[in-house]
C-alpha cells in the first residue's frame, strides 16, 4: 500500500530541447538532469534532433525520445537538401498538429509537468494536448536584446506557469512587462547549476592540440560560433592591436553556422598565423588552463556560463556588458567589464597586454572569495521549484 502510494505522487515530467550539441543551454539542464536524485521523478527527455555530446551524459534512467536523429546540417550543399527538408517539414507537421506527438511518439498524455529547456520552444508547450499539465519555461537570453522578440512575443511567456530566468536584469526586465502581481510571481530567479569539481578535474585531462607552440600571451574565447558571440568583433581588435605592434594570440573553441565567415575574415585580415580556430572540443577546459586570459565578446546574453567556468580555473577576464555579466563578476570585482562595443573590446584587451599589473586584484578576488555560485543549492531551488506545482 505504501508503494503505490509512493508511486502515486512521483510526479511526470516531460522535458524539451532541441538537441545536446553543445551550449550554455545544453550543459546546464544535463547538469541538472546528473543531479536529480534517481527515481525522484519520471522524466521524458523530448530533442527535435538526437545528436550532442551531452547526450551520453544523460542519466540512464531517463527516457530519450527525438523527433529526428543525426547531425545538424547547417549548409545547403545539394545532397543535404533533401534530408534538410523532410525534418523541417516533419517537425513543422507536429507543431501544427501536437496530438500526433503525444499519441505516436511519446504515447502518454498525463504528465504533471511540462518543461520548456529552451526558450525557443514555448509555442510547442503551450499547445500541448496536455491541458492540466504545468508549463515551465527557461529563459537563457536577454530576449529584450533581441529585435525580433516584440511586446506581444514577451508578453507570451506569460501563459506559462513559470517562467524560470537566469539572471536578475532579465527578471526585472519581465517584471516590467508583468500587467499583475499573479503574473510577477511566474518569474524564478535561479543560478544556473555549474559543477566547478567536474570543471576543475577535467582542465586536467589531454586533448588534441599543441599548447606550446604558442608562445605569446593568449586570449582563449569559448562558445558556438554564430553573431551573438561577436568573434568577428573580436578579431578585428586583435588585427588593430598587432598593428600597433602588441604580439598576442588567440584561440577560439566552438563551431557553428558562421564558421565559414569567420574563416574568410581571418584570411582577409591575414591573421591566419595568429588566430586559431580550435573547432568544437568534447572538453573545452584544458584551453582555459593553458590561455593567459579568457574573452567575452558577446553582442548580447542571457546569463553566460562560461564565465562561470572561467571563474572557476581563476582565469583573468574580459567580458564585454551584456546581461549576466555583472552580477557573475561581481560589478567587475571578478574581470574586466568592458563596452559592448569594438572599440570596448579593444580597450580592454590593450590594458591586459600592456598593464600586466591589473590582474593582480582580480587573481585576488578570485583566490580569496567563495565562488558566486554552489552546484547544490542550484539544483535544489530548482527541485524544489517542480515540487511546488
Amino acid at each position: 500500500m505504501e508503494k503505490s502510494v509512493e508511486l502515486k505522487k512521483k510526479k511526470k515530467i516531460l522535458v524539451r530541447i532541441g538537441s545536446l550539441r553543445h551550449g550554455g543551454a545544453e550543459k546546464v539542464l544535463v547538469t541538472f538532469l546528473k543531479n536529480i536524485p534517481e527515481g525522484k521523478y519520471e522524466i521524458d527527455l523530448l530533442l527535435n534532433l538526437k545528436s550532442g555530446k551531452y547526450l551520453e551524459e544523460v542519466p540512464k534512467w531517463i527516457t530519450v525520445f527525438h523527433l529526428n536523429k543525426g547531425e545538424m546540417i547547417t549548409t545547403n550543399r545539394p545532397w543535404e537538401i533533401p534530408e534538410k527538408a523532410y525534418r523541417k517539414i516533419y517537425q513543422g507537421i507536429l507543431k501544427l498538429f501536437p496530438i500526433l506527438l503525444y499519441k505516436f511518439i511519446l504515447k502518454k498524455k498525463d504528465y504533471d509537468i511540462e518543461l520548456i529547456a529552451n526558450h525557443e520552444l514555448l509555442q510547442e508547450v503551450l499547445k500541448s494536448p496536455v491541458k492540466n499539465s504545468k508549463k515551465v519555461v527557461w529563459v537563457h537570453n536577454d530576449l529584450f536584446s533581441i529585435p525580433r522578440y516584440t511586446h506581444d512575443k514577451l508578453k507570451a511567456f506569460f501563459k506559462a506557469d513559470r517562467i524560470w530566468v537566469i539572471s536578475e536584469k532579465i527578471k526585472k526586465e519581465f517584471e516590467k512587462l508583468a500587467g499583475t502581481d499573479e503574473e510577477k510571481e511566474k518569474l524564478i530567479r535561479i543560478y544556473n547549476p555549474i559543477d566547478s569539481v567536474e570543471i576543475m578535474e577535467r582542465s586536467e585531462e589531454n586533448v588534441h592540440f599543441d599548447f606550446s607552440q604558442i608562445k605569446e600571451k593568449t586570449f582563449v574565447a569559448v562558445g558556438t560560433v554564430f553573431p551573438q558571440k561577436g568573434f568577428d568583433r573580436l578579431i578585428k581588435m586583435h588585427k588593430k592591436l598587432l598593428e600597433e605592434g602588441l604580439k598576442h594570440k588567440i584561440i577560439i573553441v566552438g563551431d557553428g553556422y558562421d564558421l565559414k565567415n569567420i574563416n574568410n575574415l581571418i584570411k582577409t585580415l591575414k591573421v591566419e598565423d595568429t588566430v586559431k580556430m580550435a573547432g568544437f572540443q568534447k572538453n573545452p577546459y584544458p584551453f582555459f588552463k593553458n590561455a593567459d586570459f579568457f574573452i567575452l565578446s558577446s553582442r548580447y546574453e542571457g546569463y553566460p556560463t562560461v564565465l562561470f567556468e572561467a571563474v572557476t580555473l581563476k582565469k583573468p577576464i574580459i567580458a564585454t556588458d551584456v546581461s549576466g555579466v555583472r552580477e557573475i563578476l561581481q560589478e567587475g570585482k571578478l574581470g574586466k567589464i568592458v563596452e559592448n562595443s569594438e572599440e570596448g573590446i579593444y580597450k580592454g584587451m590593450k590594458e591586459f597586454l600592456t598593464k600586466p599589473e591589473v590582474l593582480d586584484p582580480y587573481k585576488e578576488e578570485m583566490n580569496n572569495k567563495e565562488l558566486p555560485f554552489s552546484l547544490e543549492n542550484a539544483v535544489n531551488l530548482l527541485m524544489k521549484t517542480l515540487d511546488n506545482l
